[in-house]
């Protein structure tokens, strides 16, 4: 069994108060996980580690995010009084999360690839910015004077459970210069431990690494005390930091995938890319797609769709083919079990998945529960299903006119539209409510290492600032 510490500037510490990890399935204990109270968290919060963070060249902060890399993907990394292999921590995060052993690799390398490709993602998230500039204070750029100003000395970040992937999202303050304070979700320790392993065990300062599992109030502390914080969550949770400008909130995506007239009765050339944007990652990610617009063929789509998806099914933890997860917690698959139910209940919808897969939509499966994947055909998109996102491939499909298709959508983190009709194209241009738009056949889970996705990290971390220098005359002229 694994002893999960907390890490208090880098060094391991280990509370009498303890929270017992256990696997999905077997319900055997698999870690104990230190719980850091809020007096704890506050005190160490209270101390500088930004100063001893800034005497690092930024292109040496990258040159070890790099070793990083490779240290997160092959090492043996500590963990509390014992060293974790990358198969040990595979199989340590899987029966914690219900996240079979092949998605828990992929968002490794997902991780991987975020920290060996900084450079390019700080080119795209900073428009360019010669990180000397942050190392000097101020720079040049075509021929104008600027500077920047750290908004915060230390960054803070309430971390989620359901996605290990979502973690590179906060490596980016590492390469901009900004300690942390991590509060890892509570069923998903593994992740960002194993990264500042990784980072300490590159070179960079263990003093710049706060990792602080812990509850309600200790996450409290962070977002209070840190100058710039992430949150992952929604409703209650996340509703009193909503208008706090210190405090960037990630919560569900509802993601979509549009397609145009022009391209609606060719629905079929597109299923490939449907089926990636709704099931990558077993279906847990704000970027997978949650709703499909079309302006015509909506039913024909929808039963090849479920055709489709009705092929995904539960498997064995270890199977390489495995690509769904089980719930950890089964009360909350119930839940959304019975919440899809209601909404059909309303009428105006139809499971078309009933029509092909084996069994019921929850199932039990080697001990763990699962939620098979779900496509819901909808008559309008005002149906209680048709704009809704679950933690597994869950879609909804609704046939629209033209003039709708744009109106129709609603908050989007990420839109593909597979369209050229120049209207729509236009209207989805003119939207404010679209994090990342896909014109093209992109699926919504393909994103690009120079573009910010969910706000832009450098903009929450650093302000630009008037700057102008002046040199004394010299004594006696």
């Amino acid at each position: 069994m694994w002893n999960i510490p907390i890490l208090r500037s880098g060094r391991a510490y280990f509370s009498k108060e303890l929270l017992t990890l256990r696997d999905y399935a077997t319900g055997e204990p698999v870690a104990v996980v230190s719980q850091a109270n809020a007096g704890l968290v506050s005190r160490d919060l209270l101390q500088d580690v930004w100063s001893g963070f800034q005497t690092l060249a930024s292109a040496d902060i990258l040159d070890r995010l790099r070793q990083a890399a490779e240290h997160f993907m092959l090492a043996d990394l500590p963990i509390g009084d014992q060293n974790q292999s990358p198969e040990q921590f595979v199989a340590a995060q899987s029966a914690t999360t219900g996240l079979p052993h092949e998605l828990c690799r992929q968002n490794m390398k997902k991780i991987e690839a975020a920290m060996a490709n900084m450079s390019q993602i700080l080119d795209g998230l900073t428009g360019g910015l010669d990180l000397a500039t942050l190392d000097g204070g101020f720079g040049h750029r075509d021929g104008h004077v600027i500077s920047y100003a750290a908004r915060a000395r230390r960054f803070g970040a309430i971390l989620p459970a359901n996605s290990p992937g979502v973690h590179a999202l906060w490596i980016p303050a590492i390469a901009l210069r900004t300690p942390v304070a991590l509060k890892p979700g509570q069923r998903e320790p593994w992740t960002p431990l194993r990264m500042l392993e990784a980072l300490r065990l590159a070179g960079l300062p263990e003093t710049a690494f706060g990792y602080y599992p812990c509850g309600h109030d200790g996450a409290g502390v962070i977002l209070r005390k840190c100058g710039c914080s992430m949150m992952f969550g929604a409703g209650p949770t996340v509703r009193p930091w909503l208008n706090d400008p210190r405090v960037e909130i990630h919560g569900p995506g509802y993601s979509k995938v549009l397609l145009g007239p022009d391209r609606s009765s060719s629905w079929a050339d597109s299923l490939d890319l449907i089926v990636t944007s709704v099931a990558a990652n077993g279906g847990r990610s704000c970027i997978n797609a949650s709703s499909v617009r079309t302006a015509s063929h909506g039913e024909e789509l929808a039963d090849a769709l479920a055709q489709r998806l009705t092929q995904i099914v539960p498997r064995s933890r270890d199977d390489p083919e495995a690509t769904l997860a089980a719930f950890a917690d089964p009360a909350v698959a119930r839940g959304i079990d019975a919440a899809i139910e209601r909404g059909l209940a309303q009428g105006g919808a139809e499971d078309v998945t009933a029509r092909y897969r084996q069994g019921d939509r929850l199932v039990e499966f080697e001990g763990g529960t699962y939620l098979q994947p779900t496509v819901i055909h909808c008559e309008d998109a005002d149906h209680a299903l048709a704009n809704q996102e679950y933690l597994f491939p869950f879609v909804s499909v609704i046939e629209l006119p033209d003039q709708q298709l744009a109106p129709s959508l609603g908050p989007s983190l990420v839109l593909t539209a597979l369209t050229e009709e120049p209207s729509i194209e236009n209207a989805l241009m003119a939207r404010d409510d679209v994090g990342r738009l896909n014109l093209g056949p992109i699926p919504t889970t393909v994103l690009q290492w120079d573009q910010p996705h969910e706000g832009n990290i450098f903009q929450h971390l650093y302000q630009q600032r008037a700057f102008q220098r002046k040199a004394f005359a010299a004594v006696g002229a």
